[in-house]
């Protein structure tokens, strides 16, 4: 999962510090590493490296990124890789100069790739599908247009534009978010045909100029002191020329609407609308009905207290306690400090982590009956570690409440869960992961209550990719020979050895910017 962020500012202004600004708001969405691109008109200004966006920035590097067009990333490792190379914005010279930066993953990467290789004669410089589809876009544009005429002439043809990403999107499978900037003409942002990827756009007037914003989440956009026009629809492209003129076109055949469900489980910020729905009240729904479920199975529960995992498992908690009409508590303190876990790659950092990360409050364990809340349980290892804590701290028995339900198959549109084997519902019973994780009773939320409690009125969405939960792929290209090599991958075995590349210089990243 990776946030991307784009903003088309006043011709002669320079949007660097809102794109600083709004990558601060996404960095919840990776923390391995951020770029900034910005466009001159002339020239492309480029600073990436790893680390949160606060290490990766100066002010020698943003007195640099000049412009009135950029865009803007952060990243998490996808399948343990933390190579400096691969940190994104991606650009290309030619035609005319395209950079993109990509939130999602494509499922025919390889294919795509021998594609641009043998046939294209593209040369890729690294193992990121992201400049896969930065160079698909590249040949595709190319071969329809040698001169774009789009800033603000009535004679402008949009179409050549509209035309490659249709291309496109006939071409690339899977899930994926794109903002990406042609030199000298503008921002063009576009979303997978089953918007599984989130992507949102919004404007504001200033001194007499509309300025454009496009990103992952809502709350960048209105952190930043703009209005949230609408979401990208599935298959939609959306270019902003540099001088401030909007474009939109459909540029896909009908598909599902089936965003990813996961973002309203863990993934967003609580602030943000997605798809015309609230995060925050999704997650309040999703805890009213595991409470619901909880009395219908246990209506003579002793539970005493209910306290959350922070910060995702605060808002279910939250509503899980006032359902159960019981005292609601913060028994664990929460170091800011400590990236998430369910991000980090390797088992072996992830379980150093937890304690770093959370410690626990004794006032509120001790001679209690608890009920611990979180969003989710992917590899049970937070999980049980933090039971633990709870006994520590002389908890005198601890339930555990999943405001989602069994994670048993691996997500293929971007988000970068563990190998099937290493699932803690991977051939088990609830009965057998609550054994295994040492609570003394365990709550899963069922996926049609979580599907039920997700969708909110007024909304267009009427299902989701719960491919996780469910095994179902909605884009119809997966099949087991895939998810044997996605397996292959993202086991802790493969990340244990994962290239880190600090030493090698990007020739796409200008240390000195």
């Amino acid at each position: 999962m990776c946030g991307i962020l784009g903003i088309v500012g006043q011709p002669n202004s320079h949007v660097n510090q809102l794109l600083y600004d709004g990558l601060t708001v996404l960095q919840h969405r990776g923390q391995d590493a951020a770029g900034i691109l910005t466009d001159t008109g002339s020239h492309f200004r480029l600073r990436k490296s790893n680390g949160l966006v606060s290490d990766v920035f100066f002010k020698r590097h943003m007195l640099r990124l000049e412009g009135n067009v950029g865009i803007g990333h952060v990243r998490y490792p996808t399948a343990g890789s933390s190579s400096r190379a691969e940190a994104q914005p991606f650009y290309v010279n030619s035609p005319y100069g395209i950079a993109l930066a990509h939130n999602g993953n494509l499922t025919n990467a390889e294919a795509l790739g021998g594609y641009l290789r043998n046939e294209c004669m593209r040369h890729i410089n690294t193992t990121s599908d992201s400049e896969l589809l930065l160079n698909a876009f590249a040949v595709e544009l190319s071969q329809r247009s040698s001169a774009l005429n789009i800033q603000g002439d009535p004679h402008m043809n949009i179409e050549t534009v509209f035309g490659a990403i249709s291309a496109v999107n006939d071409r690339v499978r899977g899930g994926y978010a794109c903002v990406s900037v042609i030199s000298g003409y503008g921002l063009l942002a576009f979303r997978d045909p089953n918007g599984i990827r989130p992507l949102v756009y919004g404007k504001r007037e200033s001194e007499g100029q509309t300025e454009y914003i496009v990103a992952s989440e809502s709350v960048a956009i209105t952190a930043l002191g703009f209005e949230i026009v609408r979401d990208v629809r599935p298959g939609e492209a959306v270019f902003i020329s540099s001088s401030g003129h909007l474009f939109t076109r459909q540029c896909s055949k009908p598909a599902s609407y089936t965003p990813c469900i996961f973002e309203h489980v863990y993934f967003a910020r609580p602030d943000s609308v997605i798809d015309g729905m609230s995060v925050y009240q999704s997650r309040l729904n999703q805890g009213q009905r595991l409470a619901e479920r909880l009395i219908e199975s246990w209506p003579d529960h002793d539970i005493d207290v209910v306290i959350p995992i922070p910060d995702s498992g605060r808002l279910a908690a939250l509503q899980m306690a006032k359902a159960l009409n019981l005292p609601y508590r913060e028994g664990f303190v929460k170091n800011r400090y400590v990236g998430r876990t369910f991000i980090m790659p390797g088992q072996a950092m992830r379980e150093k982590s937890v304690r770093r990360k959370l410690n626990a409050i004794e006032h509120e364990f001790r001679g209690k009956n608890v009920l611990l809340v979180d969003d989710s349980i992917v590899r049970g290892t937070t999980s049980a570690q933090i039971i633990e804590m709870a006994r520590e701290v002389g908890a005198n028995k601890v339930y555990f409440a999943s405001a989602a339900p069994p994670v048993r198959h691996p997500n293929v549109y971007g988000i970068d869960m563990p190998a099937v084997n290493e699932f803690i519902a991977n051939g088990r019973t609830i009965e057998e992961i609550n054994q295994t994780i040492g609570s003394d009773r365990l709550f899963y939320q069922t996926l049609d209550d979580l599907i039920e409690t997700t969708q909110q009125e007024g909304s267009e969405v009427v299902a989701f990719d719960s491919s996780c939960f469910n095994g179902e792929y909605v884009t119809g290209d997966i099949d087991n020979a895939y998810l044997h090599k996605l397996d292959n991958a993202r086991n802790d075995g493969a990340k244990g050895h994962a290239h880190v590349d600090d030493a090698v210089i990007d020739l796409h990243n200008d240390d000195d910017l």
